[in-house]
């Protein structure tokens, strides 16, 4: 079996590397004999990263010869299909499934966050191609909604991300257990620049001196290398009480590690949120997307305000973490219940695809 694997890989982003990593995991774990092509932003990278074969995703000849050999195309998981963030990732992730089609390799949507969706040339251009997809699945019921709204008619399946099948047990931090505080009780933390009026940045950075004034200490975990170190470090001097940042460029393992032996979470990021679920570590998010409120009314984990909102505050953050940590076993016991069911559905979700290849 030889898949190929089309996705926001090779960017140096933690999120998107994750669900990579969980996708290859779940498939050798089903097929130790699989094959596995990544299209990437960087195949050495990729390459040598994971055990997989790379190529490189903008040289299309070549991407085309190795669809052409190949048995299908997963594309995801992740946030492919949006025009948020710009009008050519629809564009170019279909044109990927289309090129699939035209080799007759059947095509499968992994465990997708689907939109915002916008614009009608995007929505004309999704609902065309999926509906000539051989499985659909999505992470949520408002993607799955969404497809719905813009004429998708083949069986779409809600699953979980794939990052949620990973065992968070299994990795370890020697950057956390080299620190002399390592020990102790902390707050990690993932924040992320993105445009607002609403001074968001400050409610955050209020919000943990607070928490830090009364003996917490506050550990920044950076999820897309300097992005995040720059927006974590313009927190961490907007805030009068000191804190730590972890490096920008600790593998995937380590940062599971890190957020995981949190005692609390207060994250943007989605894969923050989902680092610290696969560990049972509850967690505060703070919204700037529909994706972070559903995976957030999945696990039953509060969600505190959005950034483009101006209805929450420093107190109230500093409020909510405290009432977390205050009965810190409840709220555990709370978010297992929750992810461990989620944890075995996740790796049917490779068992779908293996069964529309196979066929």
């Amino acid at each position: 079996m030889h898949i190929v694997l089309s996705g926001y890989y090779g960017f140096d982003n933690v999120g998107d590397e994750a669900i990579l990593f969980s996708i290859i995991s779940a498939f050798r774990k089903l097929d130790p004999e699989v094959k596995i092509t990544v299209l990437s932003n960087n195949p050495e990278s990729t390459a040598a990263t994971y055990g997989v074969n790379a190529v490189n995703r903008w040289k299309f000849a070549e991407v085309g010869a190795v669809l052409k050999e190949a048995d299908g195309l997963v594309s995801g998981g992740g946030s492919l299909l949006q025009d948020k963030t710009g009008l050519k990732s629809i564009p170019y992730y279909t044109g990927i499934m289309r090129m699939a089609k035209k080799h007759g390799k059947p095509v499968f949507i992994y465990a997708q966050g689907m939109g915002p969706i916008d614009k009608w040339i995007s929505k004309f251009i999704t609902k065309g191609m999926l509906n000539k997809v051989d499985g659909i699945t999505v992470r949520d019921e408002a993607s799955r909604e969404l497809l719905r709204g813009i004429g998708v008619k083949k069986d779409i399946k809600v699953v979980p991300d794939p990052v949620i099948g990973l065992s968070g047990s299994d990795f370890r931090s020697d950057w956390l257990a080299s620190q002399s505080w390592a020990d102790d009780s902390y707050v990690s933390v993932s924040v992320r620049d993105w445009p607002s009026s609403v001074p968001f940045m400050e409610k955050i950075a209020d919000g943990l001196d607070r928490l830090a004034a009364s003996g917490v200490k506050i550990v920044f975990v950076p999820m897309h290398g300097e992005h995040d170190a720059k927006a974590s470090a313009s927190v961490a001097e907007m805030m009068k009480e000191a804190s730590v940042i972890a490096p920008a460029d600790l593998s995937i393992e380590e940062k599971i590690a890190v957020i995981g032996e949190s005692a609390l979470l207060i994250g943007l990021r989605l894969h923050s949120l989902i680092f610290a679920a696969i560990q049972y570590t509850p967690f505060i998010a703070l919204s700037y997307d529909p994706k972070i409120d559903a995976f957030a009314d999945i696990v039953s984990q509060p969600v505190l305000g959005h950034v483009e909102k101006d209805d929450w505050s420093g107190q109230a953050l500093y409020d909510r973490s405290t009432a977390v940590l205050s009965d810190r076993s409840a709220a555990e016991a709370a978010i297992r219940s929750k992810v461990e069911k989620l944890q075995i559905g996740a790796l049917e979700t490779a068992k779908l695809a293996l069964e529309v290849f196979k066929k």
